[in-house]
């Protein structure tokens, strides 16, 4: 399944941030969100950040809000 920093990422871009604003909030490079995300299509079996995270609120990646 996914990694915590995978989810955290997922989290972050479900709040409409950018990959920027994702990278700074997490103090990585463009490459890395770029990279995490990648993984998590991968993962879920999808191809568009909100399918990413609806899958992820789906599975209960998020927990409790």
């Amino acid at each position: 399944m996914l990694t915590p920093r995978e989810v955290e990422v997922l989290r972050h871009l479900s709040r409409g941030l950018s990959y920027a604003q994702v990278g700074s909030e997490l103090g990585v490079t463009l490459n890395t969100v770029a990279s995490h995300v990648r993984n998590s299509y991968r993962k879920l079996d999808v191809h568009t950040a909100a399918a990413a995270v609806m899958r992820a609120v789906e599975l209960r990646l998020f927990g409790q809000a």
